[in-house]
C-alpha cells in the first residue's frame, strides 16, 4: 500500500475556511441588522479565497491544479457506468470535478451580485453604484432568492455526496480533506506540501486579500 500526499495544506484551509464563511453567510443573512456587517465582511472574505483558488489551481499541488480535474465527457459517462472504479481516481472524479467548477462559479456569482445589490433598505452593495439601477435589482433579486437557493441545494447535494460514498462505495472522502493523505494500492504523484509551497500559499492569499480590499473601497 501507497501512502500519498493528495490535498496540500493550503487547499485543505480554503476548504475548511470557505465552509465556515458559507455557513456564516447563511447565518448572517438569516438574523439580518447589525449582523449585515458581518455578511458582508464573509463575503468579501469568500472572494478572497475564490480569487486565491483561482491562481492556487495554476500554481498549487499536483492534485488541486485545474489541469488535474477529469472534465472529459468520455470520463464523465464512464464513471457514471461504473466502468471505472472510485478508487482508480486520485484527485477529484469526474463528478466531482465538475461539482468543483459548478460549486465555485455559483459562490462567485453570489458574492459578484452581493457586490452590487441594494435592499433599498440599509445594505448597499460596494459596488452598486458602477452599474445601471435595472443591474442592481437584477442582482438584488438573485444574491436574495435564486442564488441563495441554488448554494443551499449545491451544499446539500455535496453532503448527501459524502454520505453516499460512505455507505454505498466505503469510501470516506472526509478524511482526506482533514490531513491531506490517500492510501493506495499502487504509486502514485504526490502534491508537493513543504514549507515554501505553504509560504507561496500565504504570500498569494494575502494578496488576494488586498485586491479585494482595493476593489471594495472604490468610492463614487
Amino acid at each position: 500500500m501507497f501512502t500519498v500526499r493528495v490535498w496540500d495544506l493550503p487547499t485543505r484551509l480554503f476548504h475548511g475556511a470557505l465552509a465556515i464563511c458559507v455557513l456564516g453567510l447563511f447565518i448572517t443573512a438569516e438574523l439580518g441588522g447589525n449582523a449585515m456587517l458581518w455578511h458582508f465582511r464573509l463575503g468579501f472574505t469568500v472572494l478572497a479565497l475564490l480569487l486565491f483558488r483561482l491562481v492556487w489551481g495554476l500554481v498549487g499541488g499536483h492534485w488541486s491544479r485545474w489541469l488535474q480535474l477529469s472534465l472529459r465527457p468520455s470520463l464523465v459517462l464512464a464513471y457514471l457506468q461504473g466502468r471505472v472504479p472510485s478508487q482508480h481516481w486520485v484527485g477529484h472524479n469526474p463528478m466531482g470535478s465538475w461539482s468543483v467548477l459548478g460549486f465555485l462559479f455559483v459562490l462567485g456569482l453570489q458574492v459578484g451580485t452581493g457586490l452590487i445589490s441594494d435592499d433599498e433598505v440599509s445594505n448597499v452593495g460596494p459596488l452598486s453604484f458602477l452599474v445601471p439601477g435595472a443591474w442592481v435589482t437584477l442582482a438584488t433579486t438573485w444574491h436574495k432568492d435564486w442564488g441563495q437557493l441554488i448554494v443551499a441545494l449545491l451544499i446539500a447535494l455535496h453532503l448527501s455526496a459524502l454520505v453516499w460514498y460512505r455507505v454505498k462505495k466505503k469510501l470516506s472522502l472526509v478524511p482526506a480533506m482533514v490531513h491531506g493523505d490517500k492510501t493506495f494500492t499502487q504509486p502514485a504523484t504526490p502534491s508537493r506540501d513543504d514549507r515554501p509551497v505553504r509560504w507561496l500559499a500565504l504570500c498569494l492569499f494575502v494578496l488576494s486579500a488586498c485586491g479585494v480590499y482595493l476593489l471594495v473601497s472604490i468610492r463614487p
